[in-house]
């Protein structure tokens, strides 16, 4: 099977997302980080920690 899984937590209570909203982060994301130099094509897993800055 290929797509894209997106999970989000927050304060580590994890959000339900319905696959159209996966498909949208996820792809957003990717395109995002595929932009990147030095960015492998066949990545597996790509996490991303934003953290409020109080």
């Amino acid at each position: 099977m290929s797509g894209i899984v997106v999970e989000i937590r927050i304060d580590g209570e994890e959000l339900e997302l319905n696959d159209f909203v996966q498909q949208i982060i996820g792809n957003a994301l990717s395109g995002a980080i595929s932009a990147l130099k030095g960015t492998k094509k066949d990545w597996e897993n790509l996490n991303v920690v934003v953290k409020r800055i109080k």
